[in-house]
């Protein structure tokens, strides 16, 4: 898979990821709007181009309040996102080129006021889906936010990771449409903030296309 070119459809006016990055943005923007004031953390895993989080702070009364710490470990989308931060001059944001799972690369960034996973659970198999949403504990603080995507293709995953959520102590706070054409989900997470386990592995990236492989019936198989 080329990571970089899959990015072409957030260009692409109407596409789904096109749609689905204007939401996500809005939630991002609500959000901060509604951040305690003084100083605001925020992680974005498997971060890509940082398309989401960048051109929100770009523009936002508070980007000046957020550092932040972008992990992709797709080294030319990285640089995108490096390359764009310093344009916007958000000199407070860094973007870290390692594998987003290890929590390792979050430390001294969290408990955070605002988790991005983002073009993250449509790769995962759900075991862990619900592996990731159990650390999250680990990455954001008590009245926190994390938004989340997940594609609404068959099996629809959007209401169990919404149970998960609950589970691990997160109260749902938005979730967009069934009918939008995707999954984005906000929860603000009402808990105690756990310590950051170090070395821990949340999820292995598999990737949509691999995964969608593997769902497919064997021949034969009716």
């Amino acid at each position: 898979m080329d990571w970089m070119r899959w990015h072409d459809d957030y260009d692409r006016p109407g596409s789904p990821l096109a749609r689905r990055l204007q939401v996500v943005r809005e939630q991002i923007g609500t959000a901060l709007d509604r951040s305690p004031s003084g100083p605001l953390r925020v992680v974005s895993l498997c971060a890509g181009q940082g398309r989401d989080l960048l051109d929100v702070l770009a523009v936002h009364p508070r980007r000046d309040d957020v550092r932040g710490r972008l992990v992709e470990l797709d080294a030319d989308n990285a640089a995108y996102a490096r390359q764009s931060a310093r344009a916007a001059g958000l000199h407070q944001i860094e973007v870290v080129t390692a594998d987003a799972a290890i929590t390792d690369h979050y430390r001294g960034m969290v408990p955070a006021d605002l988790v991005l996973i983002c073009g993250v659970f449509g790769n995962l198999t759900d075991e862990d889906i619900e592996s990731t949403i159990a650390s999250c504990p680990q990455l954001c603080g008590t009245g926190g936010t994390v938004i989340w995507t997940r594609d609404r293709s068959l099996p629809d995953r959007v209401p169990l990771i919404c149970e998960w959520f609950a589970e691990h102590g997160f109260d749902q706070r938005w979730v967009s449409e069934p009918d939008a054409g995707f999954g984005v989900g906000v929860h603000r997470f009402t808990g105690r903030p756990q310590p950051l386990a170090s070395g821990m592995r949340m999820f292995t990236f598999v990737g949509f296309d691999v995964l969608s492989r593997m769902d497919a019936p064997a021949d034969g198989a009716g």
